[in-house]
């Protein structure tokens, strides 16, 4: 059998490229936990009281028996109401409506670590800061 050719492509790599990368691993994955069964998308939505326009919100993912919250945004003028909270409750209800075990995120040393952990959200990861590198937290909370 002939070797592949490795193609780098230092920049704008294409959406295709990254779609047969994961089809790859799918495959792989499917021998050892049999075929994957993802769950839709989700999110919760915070909207404008008068355009009715998305504002901010929780965008959220299966994450193969856990729910990914991949963003959650509350823009400044809205903070300290309690949105946040409400946000993450209703992605957790939906995570216990779909069977998961628990809900995961990641957050970077400037934004909500703290936030995270008084809902009980704990840290099961970190990669360190450096110069050019800011630190990041991955947050875990199991039902």
């Amino acid at each position: 059998m002939k070797r592949p050719i490795i193609d780098i492509i230092p920049e704008n790599a294409s959406q295709q490229d990254a779609a047969t990368i994961l089809a790859v691993l799918d495959q792989h994955a499917a021998l050892h936990i049999g075929a994957i069964e993802e769950q839709p998308d989700f999110a919760i939505l915070l909207r404008d009281p008068d355009t009715q326009a998305v504002v901010g919100g929780l965008y959220g993912m299966d994450g193969f028996g856990w729910a990914f919250v991949k963003y959650l945004a509350v823009p400044d003028e809205y903070r300290g109401q309690g949105l946040g909270s409400r946000l993450l409750a209703e992605a957790e209800a939906i995570a216990r409506a779909r069977g998961y075990i628990g809900v995961w995120l990641d957050t970077f040393e400037f934004q909500a670590r703290p936030f995270y952990e008084k809902l009980g959200y704990t840290v099961f990861g970190e990669l360190e800061g450096a110069p050019n590198a800011i630190p990041r937290y991955f947050l875990k909370k199991r039902f």
